[in-house]
């Protein structure tokens, strides 16, 4: 019996404890404890949101501090962390603290709180930055204290080179000095006014003296004539071999033709001159800077350079054989691009001639076996006809004025590379060109305020006999210079092959012959 008191006893005992922890641990679920901190900044009291608010309140006043990077030779440029993208990297710590003594069972729960109670929880606060951003400060604002090198030149003077060897420059290494910023400033920074040393690395130029002094050998050359060509076309020709001559390519480097002679500009040194475009000539300022391309791509061919990229014309050149041509267009992104695949640097040499020839010549290390020649050949595989005489009646220009395009074959044509060497002769195909075909487009002016001479240069195109079109307008235009009507001018016509025929009857008398009145030929 006694016994059984004693266990009873304990038992209740055993529940006071409880009794008197209940009410020291009845709080809000949604308040964070007493006691918990983000860094220096207490959050007991707090909701979720409220929480959130004193941080990013704390990591705006943290953006404006100042950041100083060391570049090169140790000029500064000063920035802020939101200058660098900086941001509040692990917000799920909100989460956390509203959970520190809201889990567990109710022993655990008291423990906490009373472990906050004496000695508080401090969670840290990550910090981050933009990478973009950072990239941009220390290409924009750093990069303008780099020292660049000085790549290595060459030049031809009097058929031999001189060398000036290149220099070796500093800059901002931006790839490890943003991977060492992003640590910094996850790692390391103490939120304060702060310095920080950027990576700077050498940077090192094309071209030293042993490598330039390897360009010596003719690895190809060719040229072509611009005889024909009008005074603009070959000011064009000229200026495009000027804006090209004395490149120097380097190993593995990939050279853009477009690149070197654009804009197509007036500023630029060319002119007004005739260009292809949708199956037509037009005039274009660089009309014929094509010539200038293809010339260079055969010169490459011959050298054994790997080209990336080239196109042929939509029709047939004159100045190259079929195959042969490389075109370029501005409004289409049509380059002539090419790689060199030797072991040096490799200089290209155009200049013109007083008696319109082109020659391109391209210098570099030879290392190919001595008695090994290339040649190309071009192979014309099919043709087609272009088709009947097209007329454009133009508006624009007065009757009279006639202009004709040349007709062209369309052409598909290979072009193959036969290589010889060591008594051994292999044949490769280079490309397939196809050329369209296009008509012989007559453009005639048909603008005139008298009805009749319309209709009479009409009918004369109707006809599809150029010659007449052509003598048609060129009576129109001189009656209409005289000042005589087309009707006027039919009767006139009319009234003179009467007379024509009298005169004729009676020439048996005398033997007079009718005297032709001139012709005034209409512009070409």
């Amino acid at each position: 019996m006694k016994k059984r008191l004693i266990r009873t006893i304990l038992s209740i005992a055993a529940f006071v404890p409880v009794f008197f922890i209940m009410p020291v641990i009845s709080y809000a679920e949604d308040l964070i404890l007493d006691g918990v901190y983000a860094e220096n900044i207490p959050l007991g009291g707090k909701t979720e949101q409220e929480a959130t608010d004193a941080i990013n309140l704390y990591l705006q006043e943290l953006s404006t501090r100042s950041v100083t990077l060391y570049t090169v030779n140790d000029n500064e440029v000063t920035v802020t962390p939101a200058d660098l993208g900086f941001k509040w990297a692990n917000p799920e710590i909100i989460q956390e603290a509203v959970s520190i003594g809201h889990t567990g069972n109710i022993v655990e729960r008291y423990k906490t709180q009373k472990d906050l109670t004496y000695s508080g929880k401090i969670l840290d606060i990550k910090f981050s930055i933009d990478d973009n951003m950072v990239r941009q400060v220390l290409s924009e604002q750093c990069a303008s204290y780099n020292i660049a090198a000085k790549d290595g030149d060459i030049s031809l003077e009097g058929g031999s080179f001189d060398i000036t060897e290149g220099q070796v420059g500093m800059v901002v290494d931006v790839d490890e000095s943003a991977r060492g910023l992003e640590d910094f400033f996850l790692n390391q920074w103490s939120g304060q006014n702060t310095t920080y040393q950027l990576t700077i690395k050498m940077d090192t130029p094309n071209g030293t003296y042993e490598d330039l002094a390897l360009v010596k050998d003719v690895l190809g050359s060719y040229h072509t004539s611009f005889k024909t060509s009008s005074a603009s076309r070959s000011n064009n020709v000229r200026n495009g071999a000027s804006l090209i001559n004395g490149s120097v390519i380097y190993p593995g480097d990939e050279y853009s033709f477009y690149n070197h002679v654009m804009p197509f500009s007036y500023d630029n040194g060319y002119q007004l001159a005739a260009a292809y475009s949708s199956g037509q000539v037009v005039d274009s300022v660089g009309g014929g800077i094509c010539q200038v391309s293809s010339t260079l791509y055969n010169a490459v061919l011959l050298s054994e350079l790997e080209v990336t990229e080239r196109r042929n014309h939509g029709m047939i050149v004159t100045y190259v054989d079929p195959a042969r041509d490389a075109t370029i267009a501005e409004s289409a992104g049509t380059d002539f691009r090419f790689v060199n695949n030797t072991d040096a640097p490799i200089y290209i040499d155009a200049y013109t001639t007083d008696d319109k020839q082109l020659f391109i010549t391209i210098y570099g290390h030879e290392t190919r076996p001595a008695g090994r020649t290339v040649e190309y050949e071009s192979e014309v595989t099919s043709r087609s006809d272009p088709g009947p005489d097209v007329y454009i009646q133009d508006p624009n220009h007065p009757i009279g004025y006639i202009r004709t395009q040349s007709a062209h074959n369309g052409l598909k044509a290979n072009l193959w590379k036969v290589v010889t060497e060591n008594g051994q002769t292999t044949r490769e195909l280079v490309n397939t060109s196809v050329y369209n075909a296009a008509p012989k487009y007559i453009t005639v002016g048909t603008a005139t305020e008298d009805p009749s001479a319309a209709a009479a240069l009409s009918a004369a195109i109707a006809s599809g006999d150029t010659e007449n079109v052509k003598s048609t307008a060129a009576s129109l235009k001189s009656a209409a210079d005289a000042g005589i009507s087309a009707d006027a001018q039919a009767l006139a016509q009319y009234e003179a092959a009467l007379a024509a025929m009298n005169n004729e009857q009676s020439s048996e008398d005398n033997n007079d012959e009718p005297e032709e009145e001139p012709v005034e030929e209409p512009v070409d």
